[in-house]
């Protein structure tokens, strides 16, 4: 062993390794870096405007209008579709402030919240979860930000609408399309590098910006189409039960268009030849074969900073926070971010966009899966342990730790996360083509909240029946006292329990108590 540590190889290696704490043993490496600990004041700098400016920007992006537009031609009429994606994203700001609640109070990211109801070591499946999710999402809206690329481009350079193919027909694009999306890709690398607590000011300047390009744009089709046209006109084909379930199909995308954010709030700090068709708007000025060349280039110009910013905001940052913490010895959110942009580059995202059937079937099998996560994290905290964490034991890999339950997974969490996906399977299945009950149907049609119910009510009876450590008996949230945490053990360290029928009081390590909270000696027993 020591021949190996002297090698060159480990000496490189060792040079990969990013900062950590001083004094943490081989198991906290794989549990902790900078970036993994709790947000300390001076990283504190996002306020409540960034928050109120990253929340419009990230919700004003060109994915909203492909949801709508997916509505429009499954038969809704404007109008409809339109009140789909308010409601739907109201719905999902009440659930992102329930997760987000938990970052803001305890300035801890996703990965670590995870691991109060997945393990220590359990949590990296939800974790992983979660990013290849972002790594996908990155590479789709990178191929939306391809299209505005083309179209500034041909608005400059009428020929690039000529440009040669040489790429095969299987391959789902063509040559021009792939070289705008990697232009796209390209630019969006060096915004990646910088970190998260001095990125909010491309969100502010976003907010401002982007829907005053977006109202302008609006305007000018109405004006150019001497009337609001057709399709505000046109009224909703569907009728009776097939409008119902239309409407809450319509609401379920707009939901999964933040699963993500969901479970993963910031709160620690379909291919189309012309993007005119995306939304009412556009079709609008579509259909009226309309279009100037140097509008479409300032309108484009303003969308591409758009979808740069939901890019950076809702996937890298996103994935690169998961990705820290698979690996968190050798990556940090930035190097995360940087994986994440090669996976988006690699997984040919213009095959989820070739059809709009495809692309709200993808919206929907990602709430199957982040909607059982939100459930049990949200139960654990909410329900089971009254808004209570123990901070620095979300960083132990000690078989004693409250969070370690048994070798470092919890089947609670594990039982009630797959009872969600569960509810959903059949109907997934029916989603991509196969014939399955009618009922599957319906209940995947309201897959995001069968599976958060069902997950969350599996959690609860499971904890009722099988109680967990570390819990209150009444709410408290102990995050103001959160500054900068030393998570390396200390040579006294100990975790000290009252009896194994447990106790009102918990003994802090300096022999005070703390009022109303319970440890149960339950960790291993289920």
């Amino acid at each position: 062993m020591e021949k190996v540590r002297d090698s060159k190889l480990a000496h490189y290696v060792g040079k990969l390794a990013v900062t950590s704490e001083p004094g943490l043993t081989n198991a906290q490496l794989m549990l902790t870096n900078h970036d993994l600990k709790p947000v300390e004041p001076r990283r504190r700098q996002w306020g409540a405007w960034n928050f109120v400016g990253f929340w419009i920007a990230d919700s004003f992006n060109i994915n909203t209008w492909m949801i709508s537009s997916s509505m429009i031609l499954g038969d809704l009429s404007w109008w409809q579709s339109w009140l789909c994606v308010w409601i739907g994203y109201s719905i999902s700001g009440t659930f992102i402030c329930m997760t987000g609640r938990i970052g803001a109070t305890y300035h801890i990211s996703f990965p670590v919240v995870s691991r109060a109801s997945f393990g220590i070591w359990g949590s990296l499946w939800p974790v992983f979860n979660r990013a290849a999710m972002a790594c996908i999402w990155y590479g789709v809206q990178s191929w939306i930000g391809g299209q505005c690329v083309t179209l500034m481009l041909r608005a400059i350079w009428t020929s690039y609408n000529k440009l040669p193919n040489s790429m095969p027909a299987s391959s789902g694009t063509n040559t021009r399309d792939f070289v705008s999306f990697f232009l796209f890709w390209l630019g969006s690398l060096p915004a990646i590098w910088f970190p998260v607590h001095k990125i909010r000011h491309l969100f502010t300047v976003k907010a401002y910006f982007v829907p005053v390009a977006g109202l302008a744009f609006f305007i000018w089709a109405i004006v150019k189409a001497r009337g609001i046209g057709p399709i505000v006109h046109q009224p909703s084909a569907a009728k009776g039960n097939e409008l119902a379930w239309g409407v809450i199909k319509g609401i379920m995308s707009s939901i999964a268009n933040f699963a993500t954010l969901i479970v993963n709030d910031p709160g620690a700090y379909i291919r189309q030849a012309d993007l005119e068709s995306f939304g009412s708007s556009e079709q609008l000025s579509r259909g009226c074969q309309l279009g100037r060349k140097v509008w479409r280039l300032h309108h484009c110009s303003c969308i591409h900073p758009r979808q740069l910013g939901t890019n950076i905001a809702a996937n890298s940052v996103s994935a690169g926070t998961d990705l820290t913490a698979l690996l968190p010895r050798y990556l940090n959110i930035r190097r995360g971010g940087y994986i994440c942009a090669i996976v988006g580059l690699a997984m040919c995202p213009w095959n989820l966009l070739s059809s709009s059937n495809n692309f709200t079937t993808y919206l929907s099998a990602y709430s199957v899966f982040l909607s059982s996560i939100a459930g049990v994290i949200i139960c654990d905290y909410y329900i089971v342990r009254k808004g209570y964490l123990q901070i620095t034991e979300l960083y132990s890999a000690k078989k004693t730790a409250p969070y370690y339950f048994t070798f470092g997974f919890h089947l609670r969490g594990y039982a009630s996360y797959i009872a969600g996906i569960l509810i959903n399977i059949v109907g997934f299945v029916g989603a991509i083509g196969r014939p399955v009950p009618i009922g599957a149907q319906y209940i995947y049609n309201l897959n995001f909240f069968c599976g958060f119910i069902v997950a969350a009510g599996t959690y609860y009876l499971l904890c009722r029946f099988f109680p967990v450590p570390a819990t209150s008996d009444r709410w408290m949230e102990v995050g103001d006292e959160i500054t900068d945490v030393s998570v390396a053990y200390a040579a006294s360290d100990s975790y000290e329990e009252e009896s194994a029928t447990g106790s009102d009081h918990i003994k802090s390590k300096d022999g005070r108590t703390e009022a109303g909270v319970r440890e149960r000696k339950t960790a291993e027993d289920f």
